[in-house]
């Protein structure tokens, strides 16, 4: 029987994923012993601090890499959303299973449409701060760090009149109750990857490659993969306002790109179709950095 080693962060949703990984590995190959390994990353650390200020979301992934670099560990699982686009050498990444809702839900009010003038909304994603704004500009939308639940324990607690996350995440935990609405993707377009899940294992280790292989779906895949290519091609990040969603269509993809300022007042949005992700992704980007990309990304 062969043991594979999972790392992941300690919190309950990234204990979900990993466990529901582990999950698809032993329905593939129930000669797989599969053990979920706990790590503490920089970025559970240093909830108090804005994720931009010290170093971005891939404070979340750099503790589980260094356990793969030394081999404490055979892969990782992240959520995809948080993962650099531009990854080193050392690794190669697969998206894995099917994919989430990637809507944005709004939690503490039933619709976006009535929340009040002045509303304090809780978000720590730029890209969900300058779209919402964009919408409303009498909302105010503060930073709020730390997990599902301790978000939610301060929405109860009267600090946020309401909070933005992933539907994706409060779906794995359980919680859908909490969703007041789930927002179009057109009103608010989701960070690239958003409700995928990531497997991360060295480059060069032939037998990882083949597991994390058979977790990989094609239509769900090719997707998230056209998302970070825009991403990559950008030379953009996490913290930048950007939002990318592709779906398959009958035939062909459809990819859905918006990148705006932090206070919503200027938006770059294109909308494309194409039967290839990567023509569809480098169509796109090049279109974005023609109607003046590079000068938003700059002045992040």
């Amino acid at each position: 029987m062969k043991k594979i080693r999972i790392a992941t962060r300690k919190s309950e949703l990234a204990l979900w994923q990993a466990r529901h990984v582990g999950s698809l590995l032993s329905q593939g190959d129930n000669e797989l012993d599969v053990e979920i390994v706990g790590y503490t990353t920089e970025g559970d650390i240093r909830q108090h601090e804005p994720l931009e200020d010290v170093g971005g979301k891939g404070l979340f992934t750099q503790e589980l890499e260094r356990a793969l670099l030394e081999q404490q560990v055979d892969l990782a699982v992240h959520s995809m959303k948080d993962v650099p686009a531009i990854l080193s050498e050392s690794f190669d990444v697969v998206v894995a299973g099917e994919r989430a809702d990637v809507r944005d839900a709004l939690v503490g009010a039933d619709s976006f449409l009535v929340l009040p003038k002045g509303s304090r909304v809780g978000s720590s994603s730029g890209r969900r701060a300058a779209q919402l704004v964009r919408q409303n500009q009498d909302l105010h939308v503060v930073p709020i760090r730390g997990n599902v639940g301790t978000r939610l324990a301060k929405l109860r607690r009267g600090e946020f009149d309401a909070l933005i996350l992933a539907c994706a995440g409060l779906d794995r935990l359980g919680l859908a109750a909490e969703v007041g609405q789930r927002l179009d993707v057109d009103f608010c377009v989701p960070a690239a990857g958003q409700g995928a899940l990531a497997v991360e294992f060295l480059s060069g280790r032939e037998d990882i490659a083949t597991i994390a292989a058979s977790l990989r779906i094609d239509r769900v895949a090719t997707a998230v993969e056209t998302e970070r290519l825009v991403v990559k091609r950008l030379g953009a990040d996490c913290t930048m306002p950007l939002g990318v969603y592709c779906h398959q269509l009958d035939s062909g993809y459809h990819l859905t790109a918006v990148l705006l300022t932090e206070t919503g007042d200027r938006c770059l949005r294109v909308e494309k179709r194409a039967e290839d992700g990567g023509d569809l992704a480098e169509d796109v980007a090049e279109t974005l950095l023609a109607m003046g990309a590079r000068e938003l990304i700059d002045n992040v």
